[in-house]
């Protein structure tokens, strides 16, 4: 699909996006631009509405209405936060006239939640922001979710955070314009990983390096966060002693399984009581406790405050953050 002219690129930026999101899809075109010594991608910015937009970082893009929008080859959503009071239905209409002409529409963070609400999605495959994904296959059935990096589904492109929307952009740029071009743009960020776009999100954790036996144990951990597996079953299934599974884990992590099992829950439940609304009774088995209490007790001992408390304190935060002209950190 390499072409020799020059791509036209509207980024629809809403308000309360994640500013490296944002980075990671403009200044790869800049790179691919000042690489080729030619200008082979412009862009340019728009808004939801004649309003400037603000990003998590404070950083402005000024009004530009997408509804002035008359045509693009590339269309980019970039988005974050506070999703449904911005998908206005003038939005999503401009949204559709622009897809019906554009030869690529992506979306980026929250952005692929903006298309599958435009209907943009329909009968595509597409992924989300991991945390989100479950929400997202139930609330869009027309949309087949994936838990990639990123989905190419021929004229519409979606990934999940920072990370996996650089590497969209490089595939993008290599599509265009040559694998070449694309690895010297990865080079010009010192980037060096190879983009594996099928490789599910999960849950993202630092990964213990020289430590394979660990890392299959944390997988299968992060997998059966619901529904815990003992950790001599775990270490059953990875063809291991339990005694030479604690070892491994004492040595590479200073911990023993059962307590690094029990903060990947724990970890897991802090998110849901922090970024969602689900009742706490519905978070403790969601996160695999037996009981409330029980729930309870981990969690104070955890993070030294209970959950309903640790849920008041944010939105008093928040409430205080507002007043302030400050912006919800929630997600969607």
């Amino acid at each position: 699909m390499k072409s020799a002219e020059k791509l036209h690129t509207i980024f629809l930026v809403l308000d309360e996006a994640n500013t490296l999101s944002f980075a990671a899809a403009v200044d790869p075109l800049r790179a691919a631009n000042r690489q080729a010594g030619r200008d082979l991608f412009d862009w340019q910015f728009a808004t939801p509405e004649n309003r400037d937009v603000s990003l998590t970082s404070g950083l402005i893009i000024p009004a530009a209405p997408l509804h002035d929008v008359t045509t693009c080859d590339v269309l980019i959503v970039v988005a974050g936060f506070n999703l449904h009071a911005q998908s206005t239905p003038r939005l999503r209409s401009s949204l559709r006239r622009l897809a019906a002409r554009a030869a690529r529409v992506a979306g980026i963070d929250g952005g692929p939640w903006i298309m599958a609400q435009a209907g943009v999605l329909d009968g595509h495959r597409a992924t989300t922001h991991w945390e989100d994904l479950d929400a997202f296959a139930q609330r869009f059935a027309a949309v087949t979710c994936v838990d990639a990096r990123f989905v190419d589904s021929g004229s519409r492109l979606t990934s999940g955070g920072a990370a996996p929307a650089l590497e969209m952009m490089l595939h993008l740029i290599a599509q265009h314009h040559g694998a070449a071009l694309a690895e010297r743009v990865a080079s010009s960020f010192i980037y060096d990983a190879v983009p594996t776009p099928a490789r599910p999100q999960g849950r993202q954790r630092p990964r213990v390096h020289n430590a394979p036996l660990t890392a299959r144990a944390q997988d299968v951990m992060q997998a059966n966060l619901e529904d815990p597996i003992p950790i001599k079953v775990i270490a059953r299934r990875l063809g291991v002693s339990l005694r030479a599974l604690q070892l491994q884990f004492q040595a590479s992590l200073r911990t023993t399984p059962q307590a690094y099992y029990l903060g990947l829950r724990l970890g897991e439940a802090d998110r849901l009581v922090t970024q969602t609304a689900l009742p706490l009774q519905d978070v403790a088995l969601i996160t695999g406790f037996a009981s409330q209490s029980s729930f309870a007790r981990a969690y104070r001992q955890r993070f030294g405050v209970s959950a309903r408390q640790r849920r008041s304190d944010l939105a008093t935060f928040n409430r205080a953050s507002d007043a302030d002209g400050g912006r919800r950190q929630y997600r969607r």
